[in-house]
């Protein structure tokens, strides 16, 4: 039985995923899903420095004005440009070193 940190680094290793498409795919509902599988990616992100492997980040993007925000493992809820809440979620994904 694998943890599930462990599922989440295996579904990364295979092609890249936001954090709403990682609680679908591990089956995690409710409101705080996004938020735990934030804290895993925070802490996947630590391990994977000692097993030579780096978690890339596309970083999440205004989808009304195109804004790009810094590549965080974290959620905006707003653009600073247009204050729109249409944000897409950023994207990520393991790659070895």
């Amino acid at each position: 039985m694998m943890t599930r940190r462990q599922r989440i680094i295996k579904l990364l290793e295979e092609r890249d995923y936001s954090p709403g498409e990682l609680a679908v795919a591990l089956e995690l509902r409710g409101r705080g899903a996004k938020k735990v599988i934030l804290e895993d990616l925070k802490a996947i992100q630590k391990t994977l420095k000692h097993e030579g492997k780096v978690l890339l980040i596309k970083p999440a993007e205004c989808r009304k004005c195109g804004f790009i925000f810094r590549p965080e493992i974290n959620i905006p809820s707003r653009c600073p440009r247009c204050k729109s809440e249409w944000i897409e979620e950023p994207r990520f994904k393991i790659t070895p070193k």
